[in-house]
């Protein structure tokens, strides 16, 4: 047998596991499409008409390589937001600028915390470095930003991950908590706040920019308000300094030319990004009923997708999730306990959120054994 090239220590104990089963791969597995596809909180209003005409007038451009400077988007989002452009770095969405978090802040061995149950691909990249997980349980179906704090000092975490509104359960904290929360954190400890379903949320859980802190690093995208999931784009706002130290590692031609146009075309079209922020309003309140009317609970949820309690255990939820699979249905669901007994609606078109509807019941049915 032939030799293989060792890999690093890190990798080789790894676990061949990605974070998401992606949609595709189960319509492959199945043979056939989704009727619905509600599960990846996705926008299925999709970008700006403003955004496609860009994007089809500048295809033919596409032989030329992206500006490795982001420039325009950069200035772009500076301008948005009132901060310096010194302040911005873009990324190949808010997971890509995750894996350069861990590799600027996570040494082999050191503790990293987050929530149990958060978002899954933040722990991916923290285990590709060698740091060591330090997950604090949600409490009342919220990250625990008493229980983050106390494990930050405890293990004295370089990195704590936070993410407002929250995925999975569609919750929030208010500013001012977000604040205290901030102002107790160690100096040595940088803070990722993601804030990927910020513009679908209450303005009230989302905290004045202040790049005079160099341990905060507050992520966006334009995967979900702005319907771009597909186009792999998102950026991180923070000190000028931490945002040089971005510029040692990051992927100088990892955002494509189309994404950074698209993106600055997003950004200039607020009108469009309000009224899907109204549909998405309309998406939540129906999902709620549908839930309601089918003896679910429906979360609280300042995000595209709503979290409903199916009212029992962990697998009696799998077993709702998987009869809508079954029958054409895309959805997903939190997988930790206490967190597991629910199942996750992303926001969909019209027919989309009628065929869920439709098929709830008989899921439900199923799930019963009835």
């Amino acid at each position: 047998m032939r030799q293989r090239p060792p890999l690093t220590p890190i990798v080789s104990v790894l676990p061949s596991t990605v974070p998401f089963v992606g949609p595709e791969a189960q319509e492959r597995d199945r043979g056939r499409a989704f009727r619905a596809r509600i599960g990846a909180n996705e926008s299925s209003f999709g970008p700006s008409p403003r955004v496609i005409a860009r994007m089809a007038g500048i295809a033919r451009d596409m032989w030329m390589y992206c500006d490795p400077d982001n420039h325009d988007l950069k200035v772009t989002v500076a301008g948005h937001l009132g901060v310096g452009v010194e302040n911005v770095v873009v990324g190949e969405g808010i997971d890509g600028l995750l894996s350069l978090v861990a590799r600027m802040y996570v040494a082999s061995g050191d503790a990293v915390v987050t929530s149990l149950g958060a978002y899954p691909t933040f722990n991916f990249h923290i285990a590709g470095v060698g740091g060591r997980l330090v997950a604090v349980p949600y409490e009342n179906d919220r990250e625990s930003l008493d229980g983050l704090l106390a494990a930050v000092t405890k293990d004295k975490a370089p990195l704590v991950y936070l993410s407002n509104p929250d995925n999975p359960m569609g919750s929030w904290w208010e500013a001012a908590e977000l604040i205290r929360f901030i102002e107790a954190l160690p100096e040595t400890t940088m803070l990722v706040l993601d804030e990927a379903y910020g513009e679908l949320g209450p303005a009230s859980a989302l905290p004045p920019i202040d790049v005079s802190r160099p341990n905060v690093i507050r992520m966006r995208t334009f995967s979900k308000a702005y319907g771009l999931a597909g186009i792999r784009c998102g950026y991180a706002v923070a000190d000028a300094q931490v945002i040089r130290d971005f510029e040692k590692i990051r992927n100088h031609y990892g955002v494509s030319r189309m994404a950074q146009i698209a993106g600055v075309e997003a950004l200039a079209d607020q009108d469009y990004l309000q009224s899907v922020v109204t549909r998405v309003a309309a998406g939540r309140r129906r999902i709620a009923e549908i839930a309601e009317a089918n003896g679910l609970k429906p979360l609280p949820s300042a995000t595209n997708f709503v979290t409903m309690d199916c009212g029992g255990d962990g697998a009696f939820a799998l077993k709702v999730l998987q009869a809508l699979l079954s029958r054409d249905v895309f959805i997903r669901k939190p997988m930790v306990p206490v967190l597991d007994r629910c199942i996750r609606v992303s926001v969909g078109l019209d027919h989309e959120l009628d065929i869920f509807a439709e098929e709830l019941p008989g899921a439900l049915a199923a799930a019963r054994g009835s």
